[in-house]
């Protein structure tokens, strides 16, 4: 049988890992890239009687009744399309791709790591909030707002610590150059709070600003839980979000020991939305409380595991993708 991995072409170091954890078991993979889909590679769904799907890559050929377990990982539906088409077609044809390549996953029989719906719904982030207060962990503060006074309001709320704020999607934007410019966690200053006109146009989300001692990234794999911490104080460019200087901080993660109790309340939060992956990022404060802030169906693990042999996370993928359960 065939693990069916589905993502993009300019994916990470995950793919190649968990491929490489999957084929040490004695199980075959096929790699299908969102983003080379409608142009390059084929699928062909056919309903009905009899029903059957086929990936056609290349010279590579599934049918997808030889489909024993899915890994859903990332999407870029149809991302070589010509952008010289015209931009109502273009973005007609990325939806059909969308739209045919979801059907078709939700209509795969077999196992999957995390079902589509799982994960719609997991990326919720004021949804996690909640579930995360209703089994027993702290979170911050939290305001989502397009009203300048509410914000204003809040800040004297949280005059003590001060706010930040962030996107719930992800945002970037791109120069001229194709470089790409995200929208990190920033602090709120007092100009910020007397110029906030483009709530008008955008609504933003404010927390309040929680004291680090540590920064923790645990990942869960099934019932296996793997954390990490790191000083992201240690540098003026990471204060607020340790992505800002992600590349830097690499190296620095090491292996953390969570509270029962804690490891226990993050099982229960992914047992809330029936998933099986997640990466979730906490604030250990100067005082020893645990500060839930998100967790990312799909996060990221790979660096962690580059370097440090703490972290066998893809081979904790791989054996819940081979052995069809958690």
């Amino acid at each position: 049988m065939t693990v069916l991995i589905v993502t993009f072409s300019n994916d990470n170091e995950s793919i190649p890992l968990v491929i490489k954890e999957i084929e040490a078991r004695g199980e075959k993979t096929f790699r299908f890239d969102t983003d080379r889909y409608p142009t390059e590679v084929k699928l062909d769904i056919y309903s009905g009687d009899p029903e059957r799907v086929i990936i056609t890559d290349g010279e590579q050929k599934l049918d997808l009744s030889e489909v024993s377990s899915v890994w859903y990982r990332r999407m870029r539906y149809g991302q070589k399309i010509p952008n010289s088409m015209d931009k109502q077609y273009r973005d007609a044809s990325i939806q059909e791709c969308r739209v045919t390549v979801r059907g078709m996953i939700t209509s795969l029989p077999g196992f999957h790591f995390d079902k589509i719906s799982n994960v719609d719904r997991a990326n919720n982030k004021q949804l996690q909030l909640k579930v995360a207060k209703e089994v027993g962990l702290l979170t911050p503060r939290t305001l989502t707002s397009n009203n300048p006074e509410a914000v204003k309001q809040f800040a004297q709320d949280c005059q003590e610590q001060g706010i930040i704020t962030k996107m719930l999607a992800s945002f970037a934007i791109y120069d001229d150059q194709g470089r790409e410019n995200v929208v990190f966690t920033t602090p709120v200053t007092n100009d910020d709070l007397e110029n906030m006109e483009g709530l008008r146009f955008c609504p933003m989300t404010f927390q309040e600003n929680v004291p680090k001692a540590l920064e923790l990234r645990t990942t869960i794999v099934g019932h296996r839980v793997f954390t990490a911490a790191v000083d992201s104080q240690s540098l003026a460019g990471s204060t607020y979000d340790w992505r800002k200087e992600g590349r830097a901080l690499a190296k620095n993660w090491q292996p953390y020991n969570l509270p029962e109790d804690i490891e226990k309340k993050l099982l229960k939060l992914m047992a809330e939305f029936g998933l099986n992956y997640g990466a979730i990022d906490i604030i250990v404060t100067p005082d020893g409380r645990y500060v839930f802030l998100e967790v990312n169906p799909v996060g990221e693990f790979f660096w962690l595991e580059l370097y440090s042999p703490h972290y066998p996370i893809s081979q904790a993928i791989a054996e819940v993708l081979v052995n069809n359960k958690n």
